[in-house]
């Protein structure tokens, strides 16, 4: 189906009739085992863990949306990074971008690092930093791009020209800019991640992850992490994002346009003393996000001076609610500290540019003229 444009990909990969029944939605397979046909042969299902028809379905379009060999759904985002680096060994090296989401932090430092798999932070906005980091024990570079929360961008073609140049394979979480406006396999990564619970579920009623390989040992390896370890998606959970999937280029529009409406009007607002937001022309990495995605989102961050400013705007917004997550049709707010990095150290926090008067946007769908009415009431509380 790939010859199709996206939004036409995004309703029918992986979601023709029910070849039994006709029906036009995924069956929803609440099974957790299957009748075998005999000693040693099935019908294609043994045992849900293993793989499951709902599951297989949104498997299939993963890989289209991504443009990948093979897609592979966990029962979340940290599930699908986790199941990424089981790849690894004792002994390899992990590059990982400086400024990701703190859940990733966490896990690397408190888990994996048990495992005796070292792992070093760079800033790969700077390509010298990231060819200098590369050891010939490094075995995988995993990035964001944009970066939760700075909005930071990597050039993903030239990261991975480099890593390829020695042998190393680059993983990046496309979360923040969903499959419609970037494709970091087509940009020469090799693994892609996603939270399914943000822009590809879209409703905030359902947690998941995914990878997607792009090569056939990407599959093997990712099929024997999801026996071996579980962590595998529900049936149900995999319904609920085949359904988001279908809206999913209709609601990134409205999610985008309003981004840039939000960002437009926050630019030039006397108490936002700086604005993270690519799409921005005065944003240093703008060029890049011009080149490399397809939009600019809808995610920003701003700096608002201190934690107490930060309370009293959240406390005194109407429309967004200070929540964490994203990529709703609902818009929110977040104090990046005390959320998505709150168990990151404080002296981490100030490497990776994460203050205490930080807070983070995801623009929903609503109309974006009340978006901004509620900011500008939000703003003027302190």
């Amino acid at each position: 189906m790939s010859e199709y444009k996206y939004s036409t990909l995004a309703v029918h990969a992986g979601q023709h009739p029910d070849p039994l029944t006709g029906a036009i939605n995924v069956p929803l397979y609440l099974s957790s085992t299957f009748e075998l046909t005999g000693i040693g042969t099935d019908r294609g299902w043994d045992y849900s863990r293993a793989g499951n028809p709902t599951r297989d379905r949104l498997e299939f379009a993963l890989a289209k949306l991504e443009g990948g060999y093979s897609g592979h759904a966990f029962t979340s985002g940290m599930a699908a990074i986790a199941a990424m680096v089981a790849m690894l060994k004792t002994g390899d090296h992990l590059l990982c971008a400086l400024d990701v989401y703190g859940g990733t932090v966490r896990l690397f430092n408190e888990i994996i690092v048990l495992y005796g798999i070292e792992i070093e932070y760079v800033d790969m906005s700077d390509l010298a930093l990231v060819e200098k980091a590369i050891r010939p024990n490094t075995k995988l570079i995993y990035l964001e791009s944009p970066s939760n929360p700075r909005m930071v961008l990597t050039d993903i073609a030239a990261v991975a020209k480099i890593a390829h140049a020695h042998g190393v394979e680059v993983g990046v979480d496309n979360t923040f800019m969903s499959p419609c406006l970037q494709n970091p396999i087509a940009l020469g990564a090799d693994i892609v991640m996603h939270s399914t619970t943000k822009y590809l579920n879209g409703h905030s009623d359902g947690i998941g992850g995914a990878l997607i390989g792009s090569t056939p040992e990407h599959k093997e390896r990712f099929l024997l992490v999801q026996k071996a370890a579980g962590g595998v998606m529900s049936p149900f959970e995999c319904f609920l994002v085949l359904r988001g999937i279908k809206t999913m280029p209709l609601r990134i529009k409205q999610h985008e346009e309003n981004g840039r409406a939000v960002a437009e009007y926050l630019s030039t607002h006397p108490k936002v003393q700086k604005l993270n937001y690519p799409g921005l022309k005065t944003h240093p990495q703008h060029e890049l996000a011009v080149r490399q995605q397809k939009g600019f989102g809808s995610m920003l961050s701003m700096e608002l001076g201190t934690r107490d400013n930060c309370a009293k705007f959240l406390a005194a917004l109407k429309i967004f609610l200070n929540a964490e997550s994203l990529g709703g049709v609902e818009s929110l707010a977040s104090h990046s500290a005390t959320t998505t990095h709150a168990t990151v150290s404080a002296a981490d926090r100030e490497a990776m540019g994460i203050t205490e008067g930080m807070i983070r946007l995801s623009m929903g769908i609503e109309d974006k003229e009340d978006l901004i009415a509620d900011l500008e009431q939000a703003l003027a509380s302190f």
